[in-house]
C-alpha cells in the first residue's frame, strides 16, 4: 500500500533533475499554483506514454489556469527525455534516478521484474504541496482523464481561492478594502 499519498498530507519537497540534469524542487515548480503531479510508471510503458499524450490537452490550459504540470519518472535523464519528446509535452519532467520518490511513497511495482517501474499515481496538489486528490493508475482506467482533472481543479480552486466568485458582496468588499489600504500606504 502506498504511504503518504493521502489527501491532506504534505508531500516532501523532492529535488530532482530534469532531462538536462538541472535540479528542481517541487515547491519551486509549484510556486503558489495548484499542481498536477504525475508519478509515472516509466518510459518503457505504452500506457504511460498514452496517458502523458492525453495530458497534452490539459497542458494547453495550465498557463492561464494557475496550474503546473509535473511528471516524475523512475528513469535516467535520457529515458526521461525520450518520454518527454515522444509525447510533445512542454511541462517539466523529472528523473527519479535513485528511486527516491518511489521508495518514499512505497510505490515500487513489484509485478515488473524487468524495470524499476513505479505504480503510477496522479496527484492533484494544492499550494504548499498538500495532496488534494489521488488517482492510482496501475490499471489504465485508474488514471484521470482531462475532464476529471478539470473538475478536481475547479473544486480545489473553489475551496482555496477566496475570490473564486468575485460577484459575492463580501469578496468585493474585501478587494475594495485592500485597494484603499494600498492607496493609503502609497501616500
Amino acid at each position: 500500500m502506498a504511504t503518504g499519498l493521502t489527501p491532506g498530507t504534505r508531500i516532501p519537497d523532492f529535488e530532482l533533475p530534469d532531462e538536462n540534469g538541472v535540479k528542481h524542487r517541487l515547491s519551486e515548480l509549484q510556486g503558489d499554483d495548484a499542481m498536477v503531479l504525475m508519478l509515472g510508471r516509466g518510459e518503457h510503458c505504452p500506457r504511460e506514454r498514452q496517458h502523458q499524450f492525453h495530458m497534452l490537452e490539459l497542458q494547453k490550459y495550465c498557463p492561464v489556469a494557475f496550474t503546473t504540470l509535473v511528471t516524475i519518472l523512475p528513469n535516467d535523464l535520457h529515458d526521461t527525455y525520450k518520454m518527454k519528446i515522444a509525447t510533445g509535452a512542454y511541462w517539466t519532467y523529472l528523473a527519479d534516478v535513485d528511486l527516491e520518490v518511489q521508495r518514499a511513497f512505497g510505490i515500487e511495482e513489484y509485478t515488473d521484474p524487468h524495470h524499476h517501474a513505479t505504480v503510477p499515481h496522479t496527484l492533484v496538489v494544492a499550494p504548499g504541496l498538500v495532496i488534494d486528490k489521488v488517482y492510482c493508475g496501475y490499471w489504465f482506467w485508474g488514471r484521470p482523464s482531462v475532464p476529471q482533472l478539470w473538475t478536481d481543479l475547479q473544486d480545489l480552486f473553489r475551496r482555496t481561492k477566496a475570490d473564486y466568485d468575485p460577484t459575492v458582496p463580501e469578496v468585493r468588499a474585501a478587494w475594495e478594502a485592500e485597494q484603499r489600504q494600498t492607496a493609503a500606504a502609497a501616500v
